[in-house]
């Protein structure tokens, strides 16, 4: 299966307020190897998925907290390197102030695991440093908060901004076929088809 989800539940914390949410977390290979796309709030059920296979990853979609706060037991129990855009450092170093990640995710370069690769799309509006993951061969993409299936990712912070998503959405998602099938951060599965118009009637009414 190329496309394996774990789903963990916890609490999403950001500027004093606190929600429980369910987060999804993708891992992407064969029987042999794989990458870990987020590590929310319990590492366990994900090493107990990963199932002894080697971990070429644990990547990073963003730095908010229940997509990272599993990071750094996950990384102590797989043995692999943590990813995430340079871009929301600041956010990692809310969550870990004493430890840091391993390496940056760079757009326009490629991730591997069993036979899979993967495309970095930089993808801001959520946050600075939000990036989507392509598998050309599966016509799929892992978005994290990015995209989800009812339309894009909030913003509101001071740091994320509507015409700044939705622009990543049409410019770099909306290139993608409408089949691509979208495996979000929380929530349903989706289709770039799907989200498509309603992405496309809010870019017009803000006039970008």
């Amino acid at each position: 299966m190329a496309f394996e989800l774990v789903t963990t539940d916890g609490i999403f914390a950001l500027d004093g307020g606190e929600w429980e949410v369910t987060n999804n977390i993708w891992l992407v290979g064969d029987d042999k190897e794989v990458l870990i796309f987020d590590a929310a709030h319990d590492h366990q059920p994900i090493v107990d998925a990963v199932n002894g296979r080697k971990v070429k990853g644990i990547v990073l979609t963003h730095g908010h907290n229940d997509h990272i706060n599993a990071a750094v037991a996950l990384r102590d129990a797989v043995d692999a390197p943590i990813l995430l855009h340079e871009f929301d450092r600041f956010l990692w170093s809310v969550v870990y102030p004493e430890h840091d990640f391993d390496g940056p995710i760079e757009p326009g370069r490629t991730l591997t695991a069993g036979g899979h690769e993967l495309g970095i799309l930089h993808t801001p509006g959520h946050s600075p440093g939000c990036c989507c993951f392509h598998d050309v061969a599966t016509g799929a993409v892992v978005s994290g908060d990015t995209l989800f299936c009812g339309g894009p990712g909030a913003t509101g912070r001071v740091y994320s901004d509507e015409p700044t998503i939705l622009a990543s959405i049409r410019n770099v998602l909306l290139e993608l076929p409408d089949h691509t099938v979208v495996h979000t951060g929380h929530g349903d599965t989706t289709t770039i088809g799907a989200e498509r118009d309603g992405v496309l009637a809010r870019a017009a009414e803000l006039h970008l």
